[in-house]
């Protein structure tokens, strides 16, 4: 009896040994996946305040949290479960998806880089219009329709970076990926839409040091919300290219990503004091020409479209 305790204790340990070292497998892999879609995640920080404008203050926080609880709905709920029996059924299908999402970051870059440099307002929030109640609801659900999206670039971008992983790591890997993710971004939303709150709180101090910081807090958080903008556009636009030229290098056309790669590599030796860094900036930069290039004609495509449905038929009464 004693030798079959101790045998069983060996296995209960070998067990716990084994399911540690999956779990931190798991979360080394969910760190590397995780920076993968550090574009996505940028943007998704970027995007969320705008469903608080025009609500109370009050308010702000309980409906960051309820699009933050419908963000985590759509990673594990939806999302991991698809991604899952997507690798176990049709993993010849992820590089494509993936493709596609890249395409769709890269038209919405290169659409804000339009909007930037010739006007326009896509992607704005409409106002609803009613009580306060309705307009919240509306705004939440549109934010989180919006996360939904940007989720599943966030949970593609993960997949495929552990799709030769079992079964189980991946779906610990899109979990973590999801959790923390929500968590940070979420995080960040909350404390970036109350920032200009505790300026003013600040501003109102006895210190004169406390009240000059809280006064540069509530003139710095407009500098602030358009330097993550800026940056969510700049990486949406490198990492939805990268993902296009990874993927073209995957279906066997190599040279977008070997000519970028050579290129990194001899400025890179140009300058060796900081060669990681300057082959860093020469990949992402030729990734986002790539991005501007191909989001630039879908947007270009998609503009048409929209012009042509939007104008009137010959029939139309006022069309003359």
């Amino acid at each position: 009896m004693p030798s079959g305790l101790a045998a069983l204790l060996d296995d209960v340990a070998g067990i716990a040994k084994l399911a540690a070292a999956s779990l931190d497998d798991a979360s080394a892999a969910a760190g590397k996946a995780g920076a993968k879609a550090a574009g996505v995640v940028v943007d998704d920080a970027a995007v969320t305040p705008r469903y608080v404008v025009g609500l109370t203050p009050a308010r702000e926080l309980p409906i960051i949290w309820k699009i933050a609880k419908g963000s985590l709905r759509n990673k594990l709920l939806i999302l991991l479960p698809a991604a899952l029996l997507l690798s176990a059924f049709a993993p010849w299908a992820i590089t494509p998806i993936l493709m596609l999402g890249g395409a769709y970051l890269a038209f919405e870059g290169a659409e804000k880089l339009m909007e930037a440099f010739g006007g326009g307002h896509h992607g704005e929030v409409e106002e609803a219009v009613g009580d306060p109640v309705t307009l919240e609801a509306t705004k939440v659900s549109g934010a989180i329709r919006t996360d939904l999206i940007l989720s599943a670039e966030i949970m593609a971008i993960s997949l495929a970076d552990v799709a030769d992983r079992p079964i189980l790591t991946q779906g610990l890997v899109l979990a973590i990926v999801g959790l923390a993710i929500t968590a940070g971004v979420y995080g960040v939303v909350g404390l970036i839409v109350k920032m200009d709150d505790i300026g003013l709180h600040m501003a109102q101090g006895t210190s004169a040091s406390m009240r000059g910081l809280g006064r540069g807090l509530v003139k710095g958080m407009p500098i602030v919300m358009s330097a993550i903008a800026t940056i969510g556009t700049a990486a949406m636009l490198w990492v939805g290219g990268g993902i296009l030229i990874h993927g073209a290098h995957t279906f066997g056309f190599v040279w977008p990503e070997d000519t970028i790669h050579h290129a990194a590599v001899a400025v890179g030796s140009a300058l060796p004091f900081a060669r990681g860094l300057v082959e860093w900036v020469i990949t992402a930069l030729g990734a986002a020409i790539v991005g501007i290039l191909v989001g630039g004609v879908i947007a270009v495509v998609v503009h048409q479209i929209s012009s042509l449905r939007r104008k009137p038929s010959p029939d139309t009464p006022g069309a003359h």
